[in-house]
């Protein structure tokens, strides 16, 4: 176990993509050797309206029809074409932030600071991020090892403000005799995601998540991503709210250059009794853009 570290540091003054520098073609290929029945386990929700959206600058998800068939087929008759090809398209809009999605390097700062030695004034513009954006992410196929600590407290799920330490994060673990490996993406669940259809207002207004010490202590293993089954991985409202926030979401994007993947789907993983699996995602190249929604799929 390493020492928690600075990203800069580590990869050099302007480095893009964090920690997926830990995925080499040698853990690639490790990964890809864990498949054995071929079967996947789709770690993402359907994004649809109604999706939980948090604060002002969050855009809910909608879809609207923009072509159809009838309209198409009309005006390629009058060019001469024979056999009605229709068409329909239609226009989405949401945030980058809605439905299970991967947060980029540069969706967060440290004051005046961002990951790999940038400044906000020289990254952030009207149109996006001049750096750190998630079109720098590269696809991720790495080892991906489920943690549920969803029962932790007797119960099926953990309360809304629960913290999940560093300590919670160990035992369960060693309950499932797993250890982290470089390069991992950690999934943790929580069993808070029961409300993510169920009951989107509770479900973004608080939630369990990890504090900063099991942050610490997940970068201290050197895993490329974390995830889980809330909005925001970290507990909401955090462990010293109002006075600190989002600590976690700033140890991982800014100092350690580590992903964030937020309102996964982890159920099925553990209802099947899968701790460790092939995972993999790509997110789409959205120049510029703060995050993307994924979808992560279990391989196993």
């Amino acid at each position: 176990m390493t020492e928690p570290y600075a990203g800069e540091v580590r990869w050099g003054s302007g480095d893009q993509i964090g920690a997926a520098n830990l995925i080499t073609p040698e853990r690639r290929l490790a990964a890809l050797d864990m498949v054995s029945t071929g079967e996947i386990h789709d770690l993402s929700h359907t994004i649809e309206r109604g999706a939980p959206i948090v604060g002002p600058h969050q855009t809910a998800y909608s879809l609207d029809t923009k072509s159809r068939p009838r309209e198409g087929i009309a005006n390629r008759r009058k060019a001469g074409a024979t056999n009605d090809a229709g068409a329909i398209m239609e226009h989405i809009e949401l945030s980058v932030h809605v439905g299970t999605h991967i947060d980029a390097l540069g969706h967060f700062t440290i004051g005046e600071d961002m990951y790999g030695g940038y400044t906000i004034d020289e990254t952030i513009g009207d149109h996006g991020l001049e750096h750190l954006g998630i079109d720098n992410m590269p696809p991720i196929i790495t080892r991906g090892v489920c943690i549920d600590v969803s029962g932790l407290d007797g119960g099926e799920y953990l309360k809304g403000g629960r913290a999940v330490s560093a300590d919670d994060l160990e035992r369960a673990l060693d309950a499932a005799e797993v250890a982290l490996q470089p390069g991992d993406v950690c999934c943790v669940r929580t069993g808070w995601g029961r409300f993510y259809a169920a009951d989107p207002v509770r479900y973004a207004s608080t939630e369990p998540g990890l504090d900063v010490t099991a942050a610490r202590y997940l970068t201290g293993y050197d895993v490329c991503a974390v995830g889980s089954d809330n909005m925001a991985v970290e507990v909401t409202p955090g462990v010293d709210h109002p006075r600190v926030q989002y600590p976690v979401h700033q140890h991982f994007l800014v100092e350690s250059g580590v992903y964030m993947i937020e309102n996964m789907m982890l159920d099925d993983l553990v209802r099947d009794g899968v701790s460790t699996f092939c995972f993999i995602m790509l997110a789409v190249k959205l120049k510029n853009a703060t995050g993307c929604p994924v979808r992560p799929i279990a391989v196993i």
